[in-house]
């Protein structure tokens, strides 16, 4: 059974209104059947029912669902043409829940304007088309303003609660980022007197070799060999911390995700970023993980910054042994008189450090790559 698309299944759609559109939906159809036209009314009320009721699947419930939000208005007329089709005032509340959609996917004046001009369409029509006096309209149309008033009320209620939770979680992403942020401060400040310890006792132990090197020889060597078995506890100690503090993105992430994640917030700046995985995913060692994080991440800002691209293209590949990154643009290439950024000598070298390789240049075609070719498993030769 296929999966139905996430539109069918929005989880914006208000439970309520959902409840009681299906209700007055029911409920119009049997009021006409009680009293039903001729054939060619009939059929047409039919397929104006069918319209309503497959509109009401697709309808977007917020206002960034682009090429959904013309489904509104035309959901909002599908209802309105219950009446033009024989149905009695039932259906009336079937186009205050269209209005409250289109408060939703526009903005609440536009659901206000709309309100004022259908009461004084009905008003009017009462009275002109129908000819049923002043106080037969006043009585159909006050009802009518105030379900609508009370409708509106709802909606705005709805609004409000989702802005203010939208809120609230942006505050608690914020909070999170600070308390993060804080206790990386606090770690950074550790690793700092860390390695800075160890860092003092190799130079207190090459400054004495330097000194027993000639009237001590042995004193001398033992001091290098303490030097050499103070640096190993010191790289151990770096790649811990570096391991703690690996970027926020790759927290409780696969390696492809946190990329897509990555790529997808570069939208907004101008360029248009496309991003694939191809093969199966494998389990990549921490290492890896940030290395190929950090080079789609140079890739990014580079074009921007420097190449004046527009479209940059990101490429995961998972092979059996290897994973490859490939990072493209569509700019200017690099500068002929430039010699290498120090991010990408730095990124070569991390990539080396992990047993990979790391190449980048102007493409044949136009722009410039970077490709990354690393072992699942850190530390295996390539």
């Amino acid at each position: 059974m296929l999966p139905r698309p996430d539109w069918l299944r929005d989880p914006d759609r208000p439970t309520l209104f959902s409840v009681v559109f299906w209700v007055v939906l029911v409920a119009t159809a049997a009021g006409y059947a009680s009293r039903p036209g001729t054939i060619g009314y009939t059929i047409a009320f039919c397929l104006n029912l069918v319209l309503v009721a497959g509109l009401w699947l697709v309808l977007p419930w917020r206002r960034t669902d682009g090429w959904r939000r013309p489904i509104a208005v035309v959901f909002l007329v599908a209802t309105f043409a219950l009446g033009l089709t024989g149905s009695e005032e039932v259906h009336q509340l079937l186009t205050l829940i269209a209005v409250a959609n289109v408060a939703f996917v526009y903005a609440m004046r536009a659901a206000a304007l709309i309100i004022g001009c259908l009461g004084i369409a009905i008003f009017i029509s009462i009275v002109v088309v129908y000819g049923r006096g002043v106080q037969n309209a006043v009585a159909q149309t006050v009802p009518l303003i105030v379900f609508a008033s009370f409708v509106l009320g709802m909606t705005s209620a709805v609004l409000e609660a989702r802005r203010r939770r939208a809120e609230a979680q942006r505050l608690l992403a914020r909070i999170r980022e600070l308390t993060v942020a804080e206790e990386r401060a606090r770690m950074g400040a550790e690793m700092h007197d860390s390695i800075g310890h160890h860092l003092t006792v190799i130079k207190m132990s090459l400054e004495n070799a330097e000194r027993f090197r000639s009237r001590r020889p042995e004193a001398a060597w033992d001091e290098v060999r303490q030097a050499k078995e103070t640096t190993v506890e010191a790289l151990a100690d770096a790649r811990r911390w570096v391991r703690a503090l690996r970027p926020l993105a790759l927290e409780g992430h696969v390696s492809s995700a946190a990329l897509e994640r990555l790529a997808a917030s570069f939208d907004g700046t101008g360029l248009t970023v496309s991003f694939e995985v191809v093969g199966g995913e494998l389990p990549l060692e921490p290492d890896v993980e940030l290395v190929l994080y950090r080079v789609l991440q140079e890739g990014l800002t580079n074009a921007v910054r420097h190449a004046g691209a527009r479209h940059v293209s990101g490429r995961l590949v998972f092979e059996s042994e290897y994973v490859v990154l490939e990072v493209s643009d569509d700019g200017a290439g690099r500068d002929r008189d430039a010699r290498g950024g120090f991010g990408l000598r730095s990124l070569a070298e991390r990539a080396r450090a992990v047993g990979g390789t790391l190449i980048s240049g102007d493409r044949p075609g136009g722009g410039f790559e970077v490709r990354a070719k690393l072992p699942v498993r850190a530390g295996a030769t390539s």
